[in-house]
């Protein structure tokens, strides 16, 4: 099946799982408004329902947000069937990281999961996302609720634990990770999965013998690290990042043994998933939600990221090699599957301007044909 035609039969079974004529209206424009891929994706602007009506919604009707998403990963499922790559088995590529949705004001109905940290005010989401291929895929998330709850490494561990049985058998699963996910726990955790990880740690990290990891001279040492009962490998790299003068020294370790070159080599991909962040806050309005219940912010979220993925895969159907234009990877999607959104913008945005055209002496009547 083409993937145009896949993003089809997807969005047709998420409008099943809407109970109503009414909501399913609203949900579409929901997404073709995520879809505009601007970054200002606010219900204020919609041209198909009013803020109140999509605030209704997102807030208030009945509709399960579980089925939506089981939907989405079963539709996800049989596409990762239709891929093949050349050689051995395929790595998946499972990357954690923390992202910080910031808000001010006060939000009373979500008040427990915003908090500071880092310096920024939000919401903290650790997500699991997921690279095999061209394909990209945030696959789940959970919140960080700050200073005395789960930690993020925790919060990360559980991610990596409920990922389906069927990935870990159709592909190699390698988890990388940035520096705060690097503690014992999660360490042994990742071991204890049977997996293999390469994640970021501190310059200061104490090994068995005493010393510390900036205490090493030669890259590809195989080390024990202090409440670790296995070796990991420890390689490092010089990085420069935005505002730095100075490239800075990162230490990367990998649990099984492999060559430096090779655990910095996937040490780096794992910034991919900052890429996806500001796609997914400045493209489709992650950070948005402007809503006034716990309910209503999760519903956001979840249309915000089916959207992303909507819009990958019109990327991947315009079969190119140059970076995604996400606005008219956007429009594919939009174009081939909400051609009557399409037609329903189109005759309010010329019903908009019939004084102007009237002004200069047009007069325009739309009349629908039977076909």
């Amino acid at each position: 099946m083409d993937i145009l035609a896949h993003a089809q039969a997807l969005i047709n079974q998420l409008l099943e799982t809407i109970p109503s004529p009414y909501q399913k209206q609203s949900f579409k424009a929901l997404l073709e408004l995520s879809l505009k891929a601007d970054g200002v994706s606010v219900p204020e602007h919609c041209k198909l329902k009013s803020a109140s009506a999509l605030s209704r919604f997102l807030n208030h009707y009945s509709w399960s947000v579980r089925r939506i998403i089981r939907c989405v990963r079963q539709a996800i499922r049989d596409r990762l069937k239709t891929y093949r790559a050349r050689g051995r088995r395929p790595h998946l590529q499972v990357m954690l990281d923390l992202t910080t949705l910031e808000k001010r004001g006060k939000f009373r109905g979500f008040e427990s999961l915003v908090s500071v940290f880092n310096g920024k005010r939000g919401m903290h989401l650790v997500v699991l996302y997921l690279v095999v291929g061209q394909w990209r895929i945030p696959w789940s998330f959970r919140v960080y609720r700050g200073k005395g709850t789960r930690s993020q490494a925790e919060l990360g561990l559980q991610l990596v634990r409920q990922l389906p049985s069927w990935l870990r058998q159709r592909f190699k699963i390698i988890v990388l990770a940035d520096t705060a996910f690097g503690s014992v726990d999660w360490l042994v955790g990742i071991r204890a999965l049977k997996l293999h990880a390469i994640v970021g740690v501190r310059y200061d990290r104490r090994l068995t013998d005493g010393r510390h990891l900036f205490d090493l001279h030669k890259p590809g040492q195989q080390v024990r690290l202090q409440g670790l009962s296995f070796p990991v490998t420890v390689a490092w790299f010089y990085l420069k990042r935005d505002g730095e003068q100075k490239r800075s020294k990162r230490y990367v370790i990998s649990t099984r043994p492999l060559k430096a070159a090779t655990i910095v080599w996937w040490g780096r991909h794992r910034w991919q998933i900052e890429s996806f962040f500001k796609t997914a806050k400045h493209r489709f309005g992650l950070h948005r939600f402007g809503q006034k219940s716990l309910l209503g912010v999760y519903r956001w979220l979840v249309v915000s990221l089916i959207a992303f993925v909507l819009a990958h895969w019109g990327y991947l159907s315009l079969d190119v090699e140059s970076l995604p234009d996400w606005g008219l990877a956007a429009q594919v999607i939009v174009e081939a599957c909400f051609a009557d959104v399409v037609i329903a913008l189109l005759i309010a945005e010329v019903e908009r301007k019939q004084p102007l055209l009237e002004d200069m002496g047009w007069k325009v009547h739309i009349e629908r044909c039977k076909i």
